[in-house]
């Protein structure tokens, strides 16, 4: 009984704030009471400056948007992360320094090592842009080649001509010649190449030390411990004495110069 009360008691509720509520409606729209409106449409613009406004800003949604990748395929970004991260297998601290701390430092040094090319790029393409002395195609060909440049500068000859074939464009008399779009995988493939090379000799001091602590703990028969619990803290030490960051990235950073 007292569940049909309560359910009676509801729907009474209910019923009273609909029939107090259409009054309310139908007094706006009889005496005007503003409601929001949305209209989404195309109008005709009405100067060419409307519609090249528009232009300018789906162009600058579309470089959002392929920012990340931009960052990643054609700047230092790759060799720094991937040599920190072998760093930090290396020397064996899983999740220590974290992911976030790597990221973050590499994209610091990222910023640091292409601050050049992009001042580069600010006054040769996007100061005159602005000025409007030079138009948008020009801009953009302003731009890419400082880019272009510091890509080269890093790609081997190798990559370059594996992609040339595999593109099969013409062979290229020049640098001129050779299409970003071939210039960008061959320049990712020797990043990947040089990092690699730099992680293997990253691990090679560290390898040492656990084939010494390795053979130590074989040799006084604790065949039952860990090696790794023992070679850690040994391992944390050395790249403390030798100022182990202090090396690792003022050899990364230079090696872009």
């Amino acid at each position: 009984m007292g569940n049909k009360s309560l359910f009676l008691i509801m729907a009474v509720m209910v019923v009273g704030w609909t029939v107090g509520l259409a009054p309310a409606l139908c007094w706006g729209q009889g005496s005007g009471l503003p409601l929001p409106a949305l209209n989404i449409g195309l109008g005709e613009a009405k100067n060419p400056g409307e519609v090249s406004v528009l232009v300018q800003i789906l162009f600058l949604l579309t470089v959002l948007s392929l920012a990340p990748a931009i960052l990643i395929m054609m700047t230092s970004f790759t060799r720094l992360a991937i040599v920190f991260s072998f760093l930090r297998h290396a020397i064996g601290t899983q999740q220590m320094p974290p992911n976030q701390i790597l990221i973050g430092l590499s994209l610091f040094l990222t910023f640091f090592i292409m601050t050049p090319v992009w001042q580069t790029v600010k006054t040769t393409a996007w100061d005159p842009y602005m000025k409007k002395t030079i138009n948008q195609e020009q801009a953009l060909e302003a731009a890419a080649k400082p880019v272009r440049a510091f890509m080269f500068k890093q790609t081997r000859e190798k990559d370059l001509a594996l992609f040339v074939n595999l593109a099969k464009i013409v062979k290229p008399k020049n640098t001129e010649d050779i299409p970003t779009m071939v210039l960008v995988p061959a320049f990712m493939i020797s990043e990947l190449k040089t990092a690699f090379q730099i992680g293997f000799v990253l691990f090679l001091p560290f390898l040492v030390i656990d084939m010494v602590v390795s053979s130590i703990l074989l040799s006084m028969g604790m065949m039952m411990l860990p090696p790794v619990m023992i070679s850690l803290p040994f391992k944390v030490l050395l790249f403390v004495l030798v100022d182990g960051w202090h090396l690792i990235v003022g050899s990364l950073v230079k090696s872009f110069l």
